[in-house]
């Protein structure tokens, strides 16, 4: 999470919005019906229908807990979505030589943001998203501002999607004068809808590839929902080019306008799992 010389700072960012994209491989550019399209691709929130309102807690390694809140309605007939993430490690021990800790410290992390999507001719549509970031590390503060920007362009072929973003271009203060580079993340991805009525059930593929630009590696994404009778969804995912993770795996319960989901994340190296949970209410 700490700023390194160099390196990218502000991790929290890489962080997924809603337990419905993770367990599916947590690529969110493409396949996303909700307001958790803005913190993946903001094009994909000119599909707005209703007003939603989502809260999400994911509890992760190393005393790692991240608490989520979004809200999309419509003004003036332009859709917009708000985005808030506060992410927390506690207990980071503090030690000026061999032996026991002498103390330890809570690091802070929080970015709000405000974002839209919009038509720009036939089935393509573009959006923006704005973002206040905020970290506190022991005694030190830093803060910024970041951009997302995304495409989306939807019925290549009937079912058939594919989006595009760049997410986290801008920069933030110096952290006792230590420079920051943001995890700034391009993504492709492409999706498609299989419906299936004769069991009352729809099946979503999706793929694609990210890539951080401060960082030499490609990352590929897949996932795969089962979704039966408009009430409970299978899911299961993979990230590839990561060190200790890649399968995802995760599950969706919906009833009369509420959705509840969750995603599993296993790490290797005996680092524990990640939970997510998800609770969306669609007015």
């Amino acid at each position: 999470m700490a700023q390194t010389a160099g390196g990218s700072g502000m991790s929290f960012l890489k962080i997924g919005f809603g337990a419905r994209n993770i367990a599916m491989g947590d690529l969110g550019v493409v396949g996303v019906n909700d307001l958790t399209a803005l913190n993946y691709n903001p094009a994909l929130l000119s599909q707005y229908q209703s007003p939603q309102l989502m809260l999400t807690y994911n509890q992760s390694i190393q005393d790692m807990s991240t608490q989520l809140v979004g809200a999309s309605f419509s003004l003036f007939g332009l859709p917009l979505a708000f985005g808030l993430n506060s992410t927390s490690i506690k207990d980071i021990e503090i030690r000026t030589q061999p032996g026991d800790p002498q103390s330890t410290f809570s690091a802070h992390y929080l970015f709000g943001s405000l974002s839209t999507g919009f038509k720009l001719f036939g089935d393509l549509s573009a959006g923006f998203t704005v973002k206040y970031l905020y970290e506190n590390l022991f005694s030190d503060q830093s803060q910024g501002w970041a951009f997302d920007i995304g495409l989306s362009y939807q019925n290549i072929i009937k079912g058939m999607d594919i989006g595009a973003s760049i997410k986290n271009l801008g920069s933030v203060d110096e952290l006792r004068n230590v420079k920051t580079e943001l995890p700034t993340d391009a993504r492709l991805g492409i999706s498609y809808l299989m419906p299936f009525k004769s069991i009352k059930s729809d099946v979503s593929f999706i793929g694609g590839v990210q890539k951080y630009l401060e960082t030499d590696d490609i990352h590929f994404h897949v996932g795969g929902e089962f979704f039966y009778d408009e009430l409970i969804a299978i899911r299961l995912g993979y990230m590839s080019g990561y060190e200790s993770k890649g399968l995802t795996t995760g599950l969706g319960l919906y009833w009369e306008g509420i959705n509840f989901d969750y995603a599993f994340t296993p790490y290797s190296y005996g680092l524990g799992s990640s939970h997510t949970i998800s609770l969306m209410y669609s007015f």
